[in-house]
């Protein structure tokens, strides 16, 4: 349990980098944005096991983001920990990334880290406590007022920001903090990139369809930012027997841009 309340030392709190520019900083106006997107998406499925949503703007991706998070609105048990893997947009380092420090703040409040999980996943050689592949990181950040939004206070954190990996690595990470249904996985990726809508469409089809038969080793570079920690999700997928459910697929073009160079997005849940 964590015992701020009873340090001197003051605690260690990641800021918002991208609020402003991604999402509102205006709590009031943020809360009403994602309440919005999520009444929406409001569906009967289930809470899942693991998502994977997508990390845009949320004019151009929320809408897709919350396909996914509307599902956590169906839990019939508590969630006590989300592990939430993103692609390294702005650093580059080997391995991936966990911060120092204690919370992640967003413009609706202070998200705790879970401090004892990230310590014994360091203990892991490709994982490494980075705070600057975390300071500017937006494929994190963007998740965390849908998370606040769904599961309230009831949750603790575990950021991890995943550069040159394997996904064999990033697998053996996700079997480490697996347990049971009190942990959701989230993984952060958006799909093709500046691609004409048609052309967007196509390649978004090719991997969504490898990402609902499970097969990891059809997804590269091309097809998601976050090939590699998608690609470790479904590696344990398989090995577990889980099964993927496409919740939405859609690009910008559809949402709030032009048509003429687009970014894709999906939602899927397994469980």
């Amino acid at each position: 349990m964590r015992q701020d309340t009873w340090s001197s030392t003051p605690p260690r709190v990641r800021s918002p980098a991208v609020a402003g520019t991604f999402y509102p900083d205006d709590p009031d106006t943020l809360r009403e944005q994602v309440l919005r997107f999520l009444e929406a998406a409001r569906t009967d499925e289930p809470a899942p096991k693991a998502l994977i949503v997508p990390h845009a703007g949320y004019i151009y991706s929320g809408p897709v983001a919350a396909a996914g998070y509307a599902t956590l609105r169906n839990r019939t048990h508590p969630i006590r920990r989300v592990v939430l893997l993103g692609p390294d947009h702005r650093v580059g380092f080997r391995g991936i990334a966990v911060p120092t420090a204690d919370y992640f703040a967003t413009p609706l409040g202070r998200v705790p880290l879970d401090t004892d999980t990230i310590a014994a996943l360091e203990r892991l050689p490709q994982v490494v406590a980075y705070d600057l592949a975390h300071a500017g990181e937006h494929s994190l950040e963007v998740h965390l007022p849908f998370l606040q939004l769904t599961l309230g206070d009831e949750f603790e954190l575990v950021p991890l920001v995943v550069s040159a990996a394997t996904p064999e690595e990033v697998a053996e990470v996700l079997e480490a903090v697996w347990d049971g249904p009190e942990t959701l996985i989230v993984v952060s990726s958006d799909l093709s990139h500046y691609h004409d809508y048609q052309t967007a469409r196509r390649l978004d089809a090719a991997t969504a369809e490898a990402i609902e038969s499970l097969q990891p080793e059809r997804l590269a570079s091309e097809n998601a930012c976050g090939f590699l920690p998608v690609r470790g999700l479904l590696e344990v997928a398989r090995r577990k027997g889980l099964r993927v459910k496409r919740l939405d697929l859609r690009n910008s073009g559809d949402t709030a841009g032009p048509r003429d160079q687009v970014v894709g997005y999906g939602a899927w849940a397994i469980r």
